[in-house]
This record gives structure tokens, C-alpha cells and sequence, in this order.
């Protein structure tokens, strides 16, 4: 049986991972005292001592705009950490699946970004992560980067979450609408995660594995105004009062963030099509699911 250590499980990818893992071995979720990705060296000790055929990175330092001043830490977590791991894994060839970001690019691009166009950050954040991917693919071992964008779960600190509240506290909304992008479910990122890890392993049993950067998003794209809407509307259809009577779109120079946000966040999900015959369903499809669980509680 193949033994899987994850970490990051009480994060909203991570949470998810926990489940749609455990069909493919032994799940190991340590506990963050024995993992904690700002003390990276602990890591090393950890994944030594456990010997792990495949290692999961579902951590990260995720607070963008806390970044511009944080960077050190960003830094930590988001690249030395990864580097830790990746070396780690190496030691024991274990497989390493590693997330990252639509922050790796300065959103300047026309079309959906491919796996192989130049990253270029504009924001600590989006710098630190792509330390991290830099790093992990600098250390020799067998990974997978799974790049992702605006992610959201029915459990803690997102996007949905914030507008649902708001939209029960305000008559009004205002959302940036000039910034395009793919909302994509956390349990949607897990559910690919683990198909795709199903046949990696078999790959790597077979000696035909190939390591590499794979974009992993729902289908279709929105704006930041046209997640929020849906949310709204969603919510509204499933019975949930709700005081917001307007959602108003406005630009990005109408809401200024400490950290710069990609004007276009699209990821073309080509490759992960072509290497795992997986077809993404679209992005509304997974809000009216992750809302169907909120509204449930």
C-alpha cells in the first residue's frame, strides 16, 4: 500500500485532500507542531523519519496583500519550505505535489496563460510562489505543480464566504469587475488532485513518469463582479436571506490593495486535459455545489 503525507490538511484545499486521498494508500496528516512550514527545517526530520512514497503540499502562505510587508515569511512558507520538501522527497523518491498560483503572472497577457509562458509576478506573493515552483523543480525530485486560481470552499477565509456575509450585512455590493478569472473549488482541486495521482503512480511504477507544471482550474471564466453575482444569486435561490439588493461592478482603480492583482487570471487547462483525459466542469456548475453544502449547515 502506498503511504501519502500530506500536508496543509486544515486548509481548504487541504481539508479536501484528506478525503479524496484516502482511496489511493495510507493517508498521514501530522499534526502543524510537527510540520510548520515557517520552521522549514523541520521538515527534512519529518518526511526522513516517515519515508512517504508520495508527499502532498496543500500549506502555503496565502494572505496576498499581508505579503507586501511580510516578505520574509511569504518567502518561508511559499519557497524554502517547498525547497525543504522537494529535497527531502528526493532523499527517499518520494513523489512531491506541490500547488501554485495564477500570481506567477502579471496578468498582461490577451489569452489564457499555458504552462510554459514566461512567469512574471507582480506581487510578493506571486514572487514567493514562484521561489517555491522555482525551487521544487530545482531539486531533482519526481513533482507535480498544480497551478490554480481564486480558490473557494464551503470552509474557511475566502471570497465566497466574504461576499455571503456581506451580502447579508449591506443593500449594496461593489465588486471589481476588470480583473478575469476562473473560480475554482477546492474540492474540485482535490478530486483532480487525486485522479491525477492515480495514474502518476502507476507511471512511476512503470518507469514512464514525467515531472511537471500542470494549470488546474474550473472551466469558463468571470470577474470578480460575475463570482460575486452568482453567489448572491445562488444563495438567494436556495432560500438564504439576504439584505444586498444591488451587486455594482467597479474597476480595480475603484478598490486599491496593497498587493497588485493580475488583470487576467485565466489558465488554459490543455495540458492537464491531454496527460489525464479529465474534462473540468465549469465554474457556476461548482458554485451552485459548494453552496448547496453552505446552505445545508
Amino acid at each position: 500500500m502506498s503511504h501519502i503525507l500530506l500536508i496543509g490538511s486544515n486548509g481548504q484545499v487541504g481539508w479536501e485532500l484528506a478525503r479524496t486521498l484516502m482511496p489511493l494508500g495510507r493517508v498521514t496528516v501530522p499534526e502543524r507542531s510537527q510540520c510548520d512550514l515557517a520552521s522549514p527545517d523541520s521538515l527534512a526530520a519529518l518526511v526522513d523519519a516517515l519515508k512517504p512514497d508520495v508527499i502532498v503540499n496543500a500549506a502555503a502562505y496565502t494572505a496576498v496583500d499581508k505579503a507586501e510587508e511580510e516578505t520574509s515569511l511569504a518567502m518561508t512558507v511559499n519557497a524554502r519550505a517547498p525547497e525543504v520538501l522537494a529535497t527531502a522527497a528526493r532523499r527517499c523518491g518520494a513523489l512531491l505535489v506541490h500547488y501554485s498560483t495564477d500570481y506567477v503572472f502579471d496578468g498582461t497577457k490577451a489569452g489564457a496563460y499555458s504552462e510554459v509562458d514566461a512567469p512574471s509576478p507582480a506581487s510578493a506573493y506571486g514572487r514567493s510562489k514562484l521561489a517555491g515552483e522555482e525551487a521544487v523543480r530545482a531539486a531533482g525530485v519526481d513533482y507535480l505543480i498544480f497551478r490554480t486560481s481564486w480558490v473557494y470552499a464551503a470552509r474557511g477565509k475566502n471570497f465566497l464566504k466574504t461576499i455571503l456575509r456581506l451580502a447579508g450585512e449591506r443593500d449594496e455590493l461593489r465588486i471589481v469587475a476588470d480583473q478575469i478569472g476562473a473560480p475554482t473549488w477546492a474540492r474540485l482541486i482535490a478530486e483532480v488532485t487525486a485522479l491525477a495521482l492515480q495514474q502518476d503512480m502507476a507511471r512511476r511504477r512503470g518507469g514512464d513518469f514525467k515531472s511537471g507544471i500542470l494549470n488546474l482550474t474550473a472551466a469558463g471564466e468571470t470577474s470578480w463582479h460575475g463570482f460575486a453575482s452568482a453567489a448572491v444569486a445562488e444563495a438567494r435561490s436556495r432560500g438564504r436571506e439576504l439584505k444586498c439588493r444591488s451587486v455594482v461592478p467597479i474597476t480595480t482603480a475603484e478598490y486599491p490593495l496593497p498587493a497588485a492583482r493580475p488583470a487576467n487570471s485565466r489558465l488554459s487547462g490543455v495540458r492537464l486535459a491531454e496527460r489525464y483525459g479529465l474534462e473540468m466542469p465549469d465554474w457556476e456548475l461548482c458554485v451552485g455545489l459548494c453552496m448547496d453544502e453552505l446552505c445545508s449547515y
